[in-house]
């Protein structure tokens, strides 16, 4: 089995997520993405600015040592969310589930809310299995498909793991 974890990104990273991010396959799944994907240097600003936030971390998910992806949590609205993504090459293998298992107990609060298109069986399969429960939908503009599609929101309750 191979080794996942998570460690603070590195500007070498930098590359490899940029090229996650435009992934056209994969920027429809995510639906909620940058206006535009291939603006590097709105990729650079926004990189910079999670990497930096004191009221954000976000993390590099890794097999074996390998770039696979990311994964963080902030805070909206008073809402605490996490967010994930991973490289095309890397779906399908139970990186997401493992990489969300070990990101939870680091997160001080409860609840955590997470998003999904309703339409990412992928990704809604991912935070089912780390207990997140339905609490319902919302209609909103999806940028990676330029129009307003169905997002399901989840939350996890209880104590920290």
């Amino acid at each position: 089995m191979p080794e996942i974890g998570l460690r603070l990104i590195r500007d070498e990273d930098l590359d490899a997520i940029f090229d996650f991010m435009r992934d056209p396959e994969a920027a429809r799944m995510a639906a909620f993405t940058a206006r535009d994907p291939d603006d590097r240097a709105e990729f650079d600003a926004h990189m910079t600015r999670l990497r930096t936030s004191p009221d954000i971390t976000v993390r590099a998910i890794t097999v074996d040592g390998e770039l696979a992806g990311t994964i963080g949590w902030f805070v909206v609205e008073g809402d605490t969310e996490i967010t994930y993504w991973l490289g095309r090459e890397w779906w399908g293998r139970g990186i997401a589930s493992e990489a969300v298992r070990q990101l939870l107990p680091t997160i001080p609060v409860r609840p955590i809310t997470a998003r999904a298109a309703s339409d990412n069986a992928g990704s809604l399969g991912v935070l089912r299995k780390a207990g997140f429960r339905k609490v319902g939908t919302e209609v909103a503009y999806a940028t990676a498909r330029g129009h307003e599609i169905e997002e399901t929101v989840l939350r996890l309750d209880g104590p920290r793991a």
